[in-house]
């Protein structure tokens, strides 16, 4: 055997033992006419002692960082113990090694804190896999994953796969399209998720299914977001909405109980979308701390300020023990908001004073009185600041979430050991597309309306009003996962498809075999999807999602260690019946 044991595996117990460890040299330390390495593997680090005599095949037979060898030797007490390791009570008086492959200079150090930055540790994945901040955090992704898999199980539902090559269908993101070389200029698409798949094994009456699957998504990129990642995909039949959430809500506290050992007693809060517009100005709201945003137009116009008084909506919230904030702190806040992501004209201020009075930006257009006014609206104490945007209502509520968020990183409120989770219900159905002046599924096309509006999809006046039978998990102001209780009768899905301006014979084309299916006695069904990757990234503490998937792409979607995408020689090219653009 090339080891008796791991690197993080030996204890004071097994001193006297001689034993046999195998791994990657981490550091080397020469003292004299001894030397000291610390050897790695993916369990931990044992330090390895060699005597004089070693020391002398040492020079002859010289290792170096990230070698791989075996080394033979007794298990003894270490004189410096290390507190800062598991092993650090013993190390190995080395007898004999040997070296199994010699090693070039890394790119980089190996180490938690690497002088690598992304792209180069991205080509050397291989390298920077080997660091314990990353070995961590896939320890943790599997950790999720046997979780997930332990409470699915036991819950009954069975593990099913779906095909990756299937066809393009419209609504959503962009596909991935795979040519075919045997039907040439035909293509398949790579799977945005299971869903049509997973409706029909519930035709095919497997009543509780879940997969831990692949999908793919041609979207731009950032820290949540990679062209595949994971999903955990389930679906349930003979269920309703809240059958559905207290099974994942379940589910989700068993795996923090697992994984982190959080007990979460309490029942997730629910909160309607429109309560989460209202209130937070998003649909996935941070609930970590409280900040509400108030609606100020009642008090805010008819005061002869033209910012105001021209604005369609005038909203604030109450910034808690900044009212000492200078001048310099005020104007930065201002440019802040003024940015093209954010898009505000300016920013107005209300300092409620410890002392009782107020100090505004517009002190020149509201009393004392009103401002108190607007201050007791906020629910403002004293000593807090008031913050106030005003303009186009879409845009004037997506500035003050982002300005609710940034307030709350910079006051701390937004700690990421705490984790606040809730449900988020009652989505609009459709959203109308000026563009292209027709309706679109704000969900998907196969999320059916709440019961109380299935009889609204036959006026097409109601369509803005009717609520999806939609749900999102929402965990610390991140989506983590979202589903609804499906369309199930040809009929309805078929006033759907219309609805979204599709033919009679469009949907045919592209749903046929759906509704061919619905034919067949569908039970009423329903499920979720939840972003693993995202989901694993969160219960670390952050929000970049590649850090937990083994081989990632970077934020222009290319494998820097393959090289890829990449083109494809010119014999490819003909089998496959494509010619090259540039």
């Amino acid at each position: 055997m090339h080891r008796t044991h791991t690197c993080g595996e030996l204890r004071t117990e097994h001193i006297g033992q001689s034993v046999v460890l195998s791994g990657w040299v981490k550091t080397i330390r020469k003292f004299g006419s001894i030397t000291f390495i610390d050897l790695r593997d993916r369990y931990g680090i044992t330090q390895l002692y060699f005597n004089d005599a070693l020391n002398v095949l040492l020079e002859s037979n010289p290792l170096g960082r990230e070698f791989v060898i075996e080394a033979k030797g007794k298990v003894v007490e270490r004189s410096n113990k290390n507190n800062q390791i598991p092993t650090g009570d013993i190390e190995i008086e080395v007898l004999e090694y040997q070296i199994f492959n010699a090693s070039a200079v890394p790119p980089f150090t190996i180490e938690d804190d690497t002088d690598g930055g992304d792209e180069l540790r991205m080509k050397y994945r291989y390298l920077d896999l080997r660091r314990d901040v990353v070995r961590k955090n896939l320890e943790l992704r599997y950790a999720v994953s046997r979780a997930t898999r332990n409470f699915l199980d036991a819950a009954k539902f069975m593990e099913v796969e779906t095909p990756f090559l299937i066809k393009s269908t419209p609504e959503g993101a962009r596909d991935f399209v795979v040519p075919s070389r045997m039907h040439q200029g035909q293509f398949y698409a790579l799977p945005q998720s299971p869903q049509l798949f997973k409706q029909l094994l519930m035709v095919a009456g497997y009543d509780r299914y879940f997969q831990i699957v692949k999908c793919f998504r041609d979207e731009d990129l950032r820290a949540d977001r990679q062209p595949e990642f994971t999903q955990i995909d389930c679906e349930m039949s003979f269920v309703n909405q809240e059958d559905v959430l207290e099974t994942f809500e379940a589910m989700a506290k068993y795996i923090f109980k697992d994984v982190k050992n959080i007990d979460m007693p309490d029942a997730f809060p629910r909160m309607t979308w429109e309560e989460a517009m209202r209130d937070y100005g998003n649909d996935k709201p941070d609930i970590r701390f409280d900040m509400k945003i108030k609606n100020l137009n009642a008090l805010a116009k008819g005061q002869q300020f033209p910012v105001f008084d021209d604005a369609e909506l005038v909203i604030g919230i109450a910034a808690p023990g900044c009212s000492e904030y200078t001048r310099k702190q005020l104007d930065e806040l201002t440019e802040w908001v003024k940015r093209p992501q954010i898009g505000m004209k300016g920013l107005v201020y209300i300092k409620v004073n410890t002392d009782g009075t107020y100090k505004s930006s517009v002190d020149k257009f509201f009393d004392a009185e009103k401002l108190k006014e607007i201050a007791n609206t906020c629910g403002a104490q004293a000593g807090d600041l008031i913050l106030i945007v005003a303009g186009n209502e879409a845009l004037t509520r997506k500035a003050i979430s982002e300005l609710r968020l940034e307030m709350g990183n910079r006051l701390g409120l937004r700690d990421n050991s705490v984790f606040k989770p809730l449900w988020v219900i009652d989505f609009p159905l459709f959203e109308y597309d000026d563009e292209n002046a027709r309706w679109i599924a704000c969900h998907h096309p196969f999320t059916s309306p709440i019961p109380a509006h299935i009889e609204w999809m036959n006026d097409t006046s109601k369509y803005k009003d009717i609520r999806a039978n939609a749900y999102d998990l929402v965990l610390n102001g991140t989506e983590v996962g979202g589903g609804s209780i499906r369309i199930f009768q040809k009929s309805l899905q078929e006033k759907m498809f219309a609805a979204l301006g599709m033919s009679k014979e469009e949907s045919n084309l592209q749903f046929g075999f759906l509704l061919s299916a619905f034919e067949y006695g569908t039970p009423p069904h329903g499920g979720i999807a939840l972003g693993f990757d995202r989901l694993c990234a969160l219960l670390a503490g952050t929000e970049a999602i590649r850090d937990f998937i083994a081989f990632p792409k970077n934020n222009a979607g290319r494998d820097m260690m393959l090289d890829a995408p990449s083109h494809i020689d010119e014999k490819q090219m003909k089998e496959l019946g494509l010619k090259s653009v540039q």
